[in-house]
């Protein structure tokens, strides 16, 4: 064996010839040879790598304490505009359901929910859409109050 630290031995299907080699170990076996020979060993973990496993609770474990870091975690809707969309939807004649203002507005039942429930991260854009088919105010002051429509002459 060589001190030359640029050469290095390749183990694997997957060597070609020429240059420095990186060592790639595919079973235990081999990598142990390559710790014995003393080369120097990297080794790298792959979350579900060449499994049939739906996902990997280690991924899932460092994307909690990822999300555990974050600064400021996203604003949530304030429960009175929740609260003043479902009163507005069920005032309407005859009352809509959560499932029909989803539909008119083109959104899932689900965003709905959220936003009455004040799990939903606000979006100008839906909350826009609300506005127009409920007739109420759900953003900047005086919400729940009627919606000014275009002025009269």
């Amino acid at each position: 064996m060589s001190d030359d630290w640029d050469s290095a031995t390749t183990i694997g299907a997957k060597s070609h010839g020429g240059g420095a080699r990186a060592t790639v170990a595919r079973t235990q076996s081999e990598l142990n040879a390559a710790r014995r020979s003393g080369a120097v060993v990297a080794t790298e973990k792959k979350y579900a790598g060449g499994s049939n496993k739906v996902q990997s609770t280690e991924g899932q474990r460092l994307t909690k304490v990822d999300r555990e870091n974050e600064v400021a975690p996203p604003q949530k809707i304030d429960l009175g505009v929740g609260k003043a969309m479902a009163q507005a939807r069920q005032a309407k004649e005859p009352a809509m359901s959560q499932k029909d203002l989803a539909t008119k507005i083109n959104e899932k039942q689900s965003v709905i929910n959220d936003y009455e429930s004040g799990k939903a991260i606000p979006n100008q854009q839906v909350l826009a859409k609300l506005e127009r088919t409920l007739g109420v105010k759900l953003r900047g002051k005086d919400i729940g109050s009627p919606l000014g429509g275009p002025k009269k002459k």
